[in-house]
This record gives C-alpha cells, sequence and structure tokens, in this order.
C-alpha cells in the first residue's frame, strides 16, 4: 500500500467457532474503523454472530482490491467452511483442522502481500490438540509458517511486556532460558521497538528468573551465569539493558515510566501486571514477523458464546494498533 487514501487491508481471523470470536469479529465490523477489514473464517459463523449481538452486517466477497472507504456494517470476507455444525459454547474436534486452515490461509495472505496486518480473534488451544494437530498457539504457529524467529510482546497503556519464553510448562523454563535465546529475543524486540514503533533507542528492562533476582546467587545462579553475561553482550553492541531485574518491585509505577519495554523470563511472570494494569485494552503483537500481527489478550470465553454479552475492545483495541503498525 503506497497512498496514505487508500484503507490499510487487515485480516481478521475468526478463531475458534464456538467461542466469541466470530462475535466480536461482528462486532469490529460495526465500527468506524478506517481500515479494510477482511474477515478470514465461515460465512455463516458471522451471520450468526452478527444476528446474536443485533448487528446488521453487510457481507461481501473479498476481491482482493484496495478501497478508501468502508461503511460501519461492512465486512469483506475470505470462505473457510467449517466441517461441522457451529454451536456456540460447545466445542467441536470436527472443526480444528478448520480453525488451523484459517490462520494458515491468513498468514500466506500477509506473507504475499495481500493484505497489510493480520489480527486474531481467539483459539481453543486444546481442542486442536485433542484433534491430533500439535499447536501450541498463535505465535508459534506463525513463526514456522513465515520460517522465521519470533517473540511475544503484549501492549496495553503505559507498558509493554516481551517474553522469553511463551507457553511452557513451568518446570521447563530455567532450561530455556539460555544466552543465545536471550540475545535472540533482545534483538527482536530492540530492532522493533526502533523500527515498528518508532523509538531511537528504546530503554529495555530484563527480569530476573528467580525471587529477588537469585539474591547474589543463594535463590539461583541463572542471572549471574545467564542473564547477566548476555546482558553484557548486548550492551557492548549499544544496547540500553537494564537487569537482571527482582520482578516484584520492577513494575513499581516509577520503574515503569524509565522502561519502553519490560522482558520477562515466563509467560506468568510478566502478563499478570500487565493484563491487571490494562485488561480489555492490551493488545498481544508477534515480533519478528515479515508483517503486522496483533491480537485480542483473552480467550475463547464459550461461557459467553452465544449470549450476546462479548465485549470487542480488545480485538478493537489490536486492529487500531495493526492499522497504524501497517501505516508506520
Amino acid at each position: 500500500m503506497n497512498d496514505q487514501a487508500w484503507l490499510p487491508r487487515l485480516a481478521i481471523t475468526t478463531g475458534e467457532p464456538a467461542g466469541i470470536g466470530p462475535e466480536i469479529v461482528a462486532a469490529l465490523a460495526a465500527t468506524d474503523l478506517p481500515a479494510d477489514l477482511i474477515a478470514i473464517g465461515d460465512k455463516d459463523a458471522l451471520l450468526l454472530a452478527a444476528q446474536t449481538h443485533g448487528i446488521a452486517l453487510t457481507l461481501e466477497t473479498d476481491d482482493g482490491q484496495w478501497r478508501r472507504a468502508r461503511a460501519p456494517g461492512s465486512l469483506r470476507y475470505v470462505h473457510v467452511p467449517a466441517p461441522a455444525p457451529i454451536a456456540p459454547g460447545k466445542l467441536d474436534v470436527r472443526n480444528a483442522p478448520y480453525v488451523v486452515a484459517m490462520l494458515a490461509r491468513a498468514a500466506d495472505g500477509c506473507l504475499d502481500g495481500e493484505f497489510d496486518a493480520l489480527v486474531t480473534a481467539p483459539v481453543q488451544k486444546s481442542i486442536i490438540n485433542d484433534a491430533g494437530i500439535a499447536f501450541t498457539g498463535h505465535t508459534e504457529f506463525f513463526a514456522q509458517r513465515a520460517k522465521c524467529d519470533v517473540t511475544m510482546l503484549l501492549v496495553a497503556p503505559g507498558i509493554r511486556v516481551a517474553l522469553a519464553t511463551t507457553h511452557l510448562p513451568l518446570v521447563e523454563v530455567p532450561a530455556a532460558i539460555t544466552a543465545a535465546t536471550l540475545v535472540r529475543v533482545l534483538r527482536i524486540v530492540h530492532n522493533d521497538l526502533r523500527h515498528r514503533f518508532g523509538i531511537d533507542n528504546p530503554r529495555i528492562a530484563v527480569l530476573g528468573l528467580n525471587p529477588h533476582a537469585g539474591e547474589g546467587g543463594h535463590l539461583g545462579r541463572e542471572e549471574i551465569d545467564v542473564i547477566a553475561p548476555a546482558l553484557a553482550a548486548l550492551r557492548a553492541d549499544g544496547m540500553q539493558l537494564e537487569g537482571p531485574l527482582s520482578a516484584d518491585t520492577a513494575f513499581v509505577p516509577a520503574q515503569r515510566a524509565r522502561f519502553d519495554a519490560y522482558l520477562a523470563m515466563y509467560h506468568d511472570q510478566g502478563l499478570p501486571v500487565l493484563k491487571a494494569l490494562g485488561f480489555g485494552d492490551s493488545v498481544n503483537i508477534t515480533l519478528g514477523l515479515p508483517f503486522v500481527r496483533t491480537s485480542v489478550d483473552h480467550g475463547t470465553a464459550l461461557d459467553l458464546a452465544g449470549t450476546g454479552k462479548a465485549d470487542p475492545a480488545s480485538l478493537i483495541a489490536a486492529a487500531k494498533l495493526a492499522m497504524e503498525l501497517a501505516r508506520a
């Protein structure tokens, strides 16, 4: 996309069909967001979701052409048919391959330049694995599809948190924290903060793995043996890195004001803080991909599916950020 008058083309995957994904996509379409929204998923699921929310949704097949305006309530789509009937709140293992096919279609479209960015509604990892399909998460799936190294970053108002490890059992985390991993992840974070977010010299806080960042080796040696040497090597390349920091005080307001991003060692070290501060307004971003990918900060909410009570705020925030990053 070369002309700012053209709307950015955002591919929106509709997620687990039994969850709230189709509903929040329909609700996103009802906004006046100045972007060309192209839903990837089952057309009938979208129509049912719109009816559930009382949204007059206008659907049209995507023809791949750019456009300069979109009326609220209009949505283009790429039809990926679900093989089994969709019932809100009721998972069906027969639809698991459909979910994966939807993600593959969207990723391939981004890689081919068909779309400017990708926004994903939540999927149910358990049912995909129950179908015999190895699936750790969106982040890992897109990394494999694009054949690149990636890092998960979550963004909420006033805070950004990246992860050194993502969806691992806690018992496996220490072995996964290596100097090579930290160097790779921090280079990705630093590069994307500069080139996607426009921060010339980002300041990154790096958390320790152990309580009190190891307490000088008394509560673990990962900080001394692994984390500190990796940071020293990157500082020699000019990166502004501080750490390893004790996670229990690293997020206090005075600290947050000093940093452009944090690197947490594992999923539940950094994300509970971010979600407590900005749940519903936070956005998941996959750094390192050759295209922009954002996502919601929540799951499929099967208990809300079909009730008309699903809140689209996080998907709207994800679409707005995808649009901004795509234009940048």
